[in-house]
């Protein structure tokens, strides 16, 4: 893939599409509970920027934390996007996309919160709960 690429993607039933660009678009892997809670599993994730969706009244949207939120269809529940809120750019699940030949997986976060059942076997870069935080979350009101 190029270093900017246009994505695009759809969640099961159709009713949402998903259009955005990624520089150099790769997967993301996160460990953490609440993805796990939401997905049954690790959330894989493309970071996309100038994201358009059509059929955004299917959208529900539920603040995960404090500084983010994530997406899914009303309609037939298809996990759509996490996003940091105030930023533009969306982590969008990687299933969804329809072009997913070049993609590769790069980075894995919350590692230290991964359970024992399953592996993956990629060397990525990878990040603990801690590291992200620090990268991350907004600093607490002092």
């Amino acid at each position: 893939m190029s270093d900017k690429t246009r994505l695009t993607g759809r969640c099961m039933c159709g009713a949402v599409v998903i259009t955005g660009t990624a520089r150099d678009p790769k997967v993301a892997v996160c460990h953490c509970d609440m993805c796990r809670r939401w997905s049954s599993g690790p959330c894989f994730e493309v970071s996309c920027q100038e994201v358009s969706f059509e059929g955004e009244q299917h959208i529900t949207r539920i603040r995960s934390s404090e500084w983010a939120e994530r997406g899914f269809c009303g309609k037939c529940g298809s996990n759509l996007f996490y996003q940091i809120i105030g930023s533009d750019e969306f982590q969008i699940s990687a299933g969804l996309l329809d072009e997913q030949d070049g993609l590769k997986l790069s980075l894995q976060v919350f590692t230290d919160r991964k359970p024992s059942y399953y592996t993956l076997a990629d060397e990525t870069e990878t990040m603990t709960e801690a590291e992200m935080f620090a990268a991350y979350a907004p600093a607490p009101d002092r």
